[in-house]
C-alpha cells in the first residue's frame, strides 16, 4: 500500500497542474498556497493581467515578455490576506528574488519547489535571512 502523500507534495502537484494554464511556452510556472492545516488558500500561474491578450509575436520574444509577465507567486499572493495565515507556498520553479521578498512579506514559513531557477538564485539567501524553510522536491 502506498503512503499518503504529504501536503508539500500535493501542493507542488497542484502548482504544476495550474502551471499548464500559462500562455508562456518558455516557462510555465504555477503556485499553490496552503495554510498550516493544509487548506488551499490560493493558486496562481504566470501570465498577463486578466483579459489582456497579446499576439503570438509577443510570446516569441523571450527577453521582452519577461518584462511584462506577472509571476505565479504574485498572482497567488494577490488573492489572499495575511489574516488568512498562509503557511506554505509550493511552486514548480524556485521563486525569483522579487517573489521571495513578497513571500516573506506575507509571513509564509515554508517554500516547496521542484526546479531551480538558474537566472536568479538570490531567493535562497532571502529565504535563509527570513528563516523561511526551503525544500526542493524532485
Amino acid at each position: 500500500m502506498e503512503a499518503r502523500p504529504s501536503f508539500d507534495k500535493i501542493a507542488l502537484e497542484t502548482a504544476t497542474i495550474w502551471s499548464k494554464r500559462s500562455e508562456d511556452f518558455y516557462q510555465k510556472v504555477g503556485a499553490c498556497i496552503l495554510d498550516k492545516d493544509g487548506r488551499v488558500l490560493s493558486i496562481g500561474y504566470n501570465g498577463l493581467s486578466p483579459k489582456l491578450t497579446k499576439p503570438a509575436s509577443f510570446w516569441k520574444d523571450r527577453d521582452n515578455r519577461r518584462n511584462y509577465v506577472i509571476h505565479a507567486e504574485i498572482n497567488a499572493l494577490s488573492l489572499i490576506k495575511r489574516q488568512d495565515e498562509p503557511y506554505l507556498i509550493a511552486v514548480n520553479l524556485l521563486p525569483c528574488s522579487h517573489c521571495a521578498l513578497n513571500i516573506a512579506c506575507y509571513g509564509i514559513k515554508k517554500v516547496v519547489y521542484s526546479k531551480d531557477y538558474e537566472r536568479d538564485q538570490k531567493a535562497k539567501d532571502i529565504f535563509k535571512f527570513y528563516d523561511i524553510q526551503l525544500i526542493k522536491i524532485n
